[in-house]
């Protein structure tokens, strides 16, 4: 299986380096010297990694070849794609590599379908599962313990507790409407007790909390680490 690992930033110095935007939560195997990676467009490569360093926090690499800064800029926004075994799993047993996720049914606890993940969306903050439903539409579902219960590779679904509107906001619409008529019927006799309101809040602490990493789902193919513990695996390494 092939997965993105990486993507040719801007060339620095003049001997053949290249900035990279990392994709990958393996980048000391993915991206080590005499790594052979194949490239998109093709036509670049196949590339070997020559040396890699780490300068000012961000991945430098030179590849076989490439002696100047010519050479290196005219290799920039090519992406490096590394040939994994499609049975290799991440280390820890609760992540997961994004091209693993993609495509499982996503179903409620009792069962029912909500529709299909066709994308693990790696934010800064937490992971999110783009779900597609029957009907075209799209949901986004934060890879959380919280609500992500279940991931059941065999089965091929995952098993998701939805706080109230996450995946059906036309309910949190018709709720709020509710209660502003009924506030409004309140106007014209006993008031509205507006610490029952607030009660029914969705408590979005849980979904807040804590990205999935490794690419959560990444080797982004990799991604970054889960505060709940669960994590997608090597992010583009998808």
């Amino acid at each position: 299986m092939q997965l993105v690992v990486a993507r040719i930033g801007r060339a620095h110095g003049i001997k053949g380096e290249v900035t990279v935007e990392v994709r990958t939560d393996k980048p000391e195997v993915r991206l080590a010297p005499g790594a052979v990676l194949t490239t998109d467009p093709a036509s670049a490569g196949p590339l070997t990694i020559e040396t890699g360093r780490v300068h000012s926090g961000r991945l430098l690499l030179r590849f076989a070849g490439v002696r100047d800064r010519n050479a290196a800029e005219a290799l920039r926004n090519v992406v490096l794609i590394a040939d994994v075994d499609p049975d290799e799993r991440p280390e820890e047993p609760d992540e997961y590599y994004d091209h693993q996720l993609v495509d499982l049914d996503v179903v409620l606890a009792d069962g029912t379908e909500v529709g299909r993940i066709t994308e693990v969306s790696h934010l800064p903050y937490q992971d999110l599962f783009v779900v597609e439903r029957a009907d075209g539409t799209e949901v986004l579902i934060p890879f959380v313990e919280e609500i992500v219960t279940e991931v059941d590779l065999d089965a091929q679904r995952a098993v998701i507790v939805p706080p109230p509107g996450l995946i059906d906001d036309r309910a949190v619409i018709a709720t709020a409407r509710e209660a502003e008529a009924g506030k409004t019927g309140a106007d014209h006799g006993t008031a509205v007790d507006e610490t029952a309101v607030d009660e029914t809040a969705v408590d979005e602490g849980a979904a807040g909390e804590g990205a999935r990493g490794d690419g959560s789902v990444r080797d982004t193919g990799d991604g970054d680490g889960a505060a709940d513990g669960r994590a997608a695996g090597d992010g583009d390494d998808r």
